[in-house]
């Protein structure tokens, strides 16, 4: 099967030749997991989308996990399981989500991971918890850096670089304190040395794409980039990534977001359930390192370590220079219309997904059917 060419041939093997101490991941039974989430039973379900279930579970030793167990077995749903099982047998970071184990018994692909228990991001700006006030202005920077360290370390120090390709506000879930992690790793690429980068089908979620991966294919770390200023913006605001105008018309939330920080209304761009108790000068540069990030041109976005780097504040030349960027001077140059022609061409392409949808189950994900 090709679960097992791919993974256990390869990280498993490289594992037993080294004969080096065994990893923090391991393999479960069929009858654990069963026994752990009731027998997967509907009060356990934590969300729901394209490639199945996620489940809550709790272990013999009173450990709780998130089981996602796959709807259908077939070849390509089997490849994808096990590149998301070797990625997460590779990273570890405090803000990527950490693999628990994984069973492959029969026909059953099951991933085991930490359970999160204030859900995902999305759950606080859009679903169940969105009218909680939970995420003070603290929590969301927070959240924010976090998760770019997150993606930063994907980028740089994973050995090989990997890309994301999914990230929105459903993939960053929130642990007990609120501290981000970066999740779902089953669109993930692995880029080769050298590469600059890769040609693949296209997946993600409408309103978070960039366009030249959209439109061409092409991936690299710049399309990361792009996504996670959709979200930095998302989580900012309190929109959503895309909102609807008209029953033909959507508009994303980059091309709401520029015109206004253009005029420096940046107070507009605060979500209201914050009440105007933010710092002004971290939601600013929140708000311009978001749109440098999802400009339409990725030579002129930022890298993830420069990101970061923005985030922090820890350069005052860096923000000056941030800014005085060109995309800020000519607001009379903004109000164009690529992202709702964008918009309108991505919708009619079956390899995309539909936007994020708010849902019973939190750690739902819009995956391709």
């Amino acid at each position: 099967m090709a679960f097992f060419k791919v993974f256990c041939c390869g990280i498993a093997s490289d594992r037993s030749g080294r004969g080096k101490k065994q990893p923090p991941w391991r393999v479960f039974s069929l009858k654990e997991l069963h026994s752990a989430t009731n027998n997967f039973n509907y009060d356990n379900k934590l969300g729901e989308g394209g490639f199945g279930s996620v489940y809550w579970g709790q272990l013999w030793d009173g450990s709780q996990i998130a089981v996602k167990r796959l709807k259908v077995w077939s070849n390509k749903a089997d490849m994808e399981f096990a590149v998301e099982v070797e990625i997460l047998a590779r990273v570890r970071h405090k803000n990527l989500l950490s693999l628990r184990g994984y069973c492959a018994e029969g026909q059953e692909r099951l991933i085991v991971y930490d359970y999160m228990p204030n859900l995902s991001l999305l759950s606080h700006l859009h679903g169940q918890h969105s009218t909680e006030s939970l995420l003070d202005w603290n929590r969301r920077m927070n959240i924010a850096i976090g998760s770019a360290e997150g993606i930063l370390y994907l980028h740089v120090q994973a050995t090989p670089h990997i890309i994301h390709r999914d990230v929105k506000a459903s993939n960053v879930l929130l642990d007990s304190d609120f501290q981000a992690r970066v999740a779902d790793f089953g669109f993930a690429k692995l880029i080769p040395d050298g590469a600059t980068h890769v040609t693949t089908r296209v997946k993600g979620t409408l309103g978070y794409l960039a366009p030249e991966y959209a439109m061409l294919g092409k991936a690299n770390e710049s399309c990361d980039v792009y996504s996670f200023g959709i979200l930095l913006l998302e989580l900012a605001s309190g929109k959503k990534p895309l909102e609807k105008l008209s029953s033909s018309v959507k508009r994303s939330i980059n091309d709401w977001a520029l015109p206004l920080a253009c005029e420096k209304k940046f107070s507009e761009l605060a979500d209201p359930r914050l009440n105007g108790d933010y710092s002004e000068d971290e939601l600013k540069r929140v708000v311009l390192v978001a749109l440098v990030c999802a400009q339409n041109q990725p030579e002129k976005r930022p890298t993830m370590l420069e990101v970061v780097e923005l985030l922090k504040g820890e350069s005052k030349e860096k923000v000056s220079q941030l800014e005085n960027n060109e995309l800020f001077k000519n607001p009379l140059a903004v109000g164009n219309n690529d992202n709702e022609i964008f918009v309108s061409a991505a919708e009619g392409s079956s390899d995309f997904i539909s936007e994020e949808k708010d849902s019973k189950h939190e750690m739902e994900e819009n995956k391709e059917p």
